[in-house]
């Protein structure tokens, strides 16, 4: 039987040897795509950290490039995973980065409950993203706050991507687990919130009190606010209090990924200091 013209079997596996291979241009459009990947309900991850960390059950598919089937250390990495062999060129047009790993997943998305976050929660600590724009911002946000022993994160529908590949890679791993909701509207989250006695805190410049003179040892939740603008007004007036990271010089304000490891940190000693 004659092969696909875009495979090959190679040293007793079928290789992807075309860009025209529609499992290829299926992964390229994921990850261009942030319609296709919400479609489909799927994501990408690349790289032996994040192929590792990826929950087994949710992969979807794994691809590896021919370079890395020869590398010693690929039979520990792949373990049983079922995967398809792509050629070197070819893998690189799947890939998102400039320098390929050689290794990348399909993986499904994850879907959380407020309720369910706190079950284990006598004292959840939460953070809601507002409108932030920076994958990078909002990847080290993920990996500082499952540092921090942050129970869960809320982003507004105008958030870049959590599922960004860029924004995947800056979480470092978190992504898998720490939990997350990505809202159209923070009312309802905000009545939870009021509900199940957490206070709330806006990062402000208008902060009467300075972030280490609240207590955070209860149900707390930050609000973190866009890059260039900020926390809207409208969300600002919703919190229960407006607090201020002070600063020297003519500085404004700090970056939004730097005041959120700052307020976070700062909940997680005040709590280490209580127990």
């Amino acid at each position: 039987m004659m092969e696909d013209h875009d495979q090959k079997r190679e040293c007793g596996y079928t290789m992807i040897t075309s860009t025209s291979n529609a499992q290829v241009k299926q992964v390229m459009l994921l990850s261009r795509k942030s319609r296709e990947r919400k479609k489909q309900d799927v994501f990408l991850v690349e790289g032996t950290k994040m192929f590792g960390e990826a929950p087994k059950s949710s992969l979807v598919r794994t691809y590896v490039s021919e370079s890395f089937t020869e590398k010693a250390e690929y039979p520990q990495i792949i373990g049983d995973t079922e995967h398809e062999v792509v050629k070197d060129s070819v893998f690189a047009q799947m890939s998102d980065t400039p320098t390929p790993q050689g290794i990348l997943a399909v993986v499904r998305q994850f879907h959380y409950e407020l309720d369910k976050m706190i079950q284990s929660e006598k004292k959840p600590l939460f953070l809601v993203l507002e409108d932030l724009q920076d994958p990078g911002n909002v990847g080290t946000i993920f990996r500082t706050a499952e540092g921090a022993g942050v129970t869960g994160i809320i982003m507004t529908k105008n958030c870049v991507d959590i599922y960004h590949p860029k924004t995947i890679r800056s979480t470092m791993g978190s992504i898998y687990r720490l939990p997350f909701l990505c809202v159209d509207t923070l009312d309802e989250v905000l009545d939870w919130f009021a509900d199940h006695g957490i206070s709330t805190y806006a990062a402000h410049l208008g902060g009467k009190h300075f972030y280490d003179e609240e207590d955070y040892t209860g149900g707390s939740a930050f609000f973190i606010g866009n890059e260039g603008n900020g926390l809207t007004d409208e969300l600002t007036q919703k919190a229960d209090h407006l607090i201020k990271i002070p600063m020297e010089g003519r500085l404004e304000s700090l970056n939004a990924g730097v005041a959120s490891a700052i307020l976070m940190y700062e909940a997680f000693r005040q709590r280490r200091r209580s127990m």
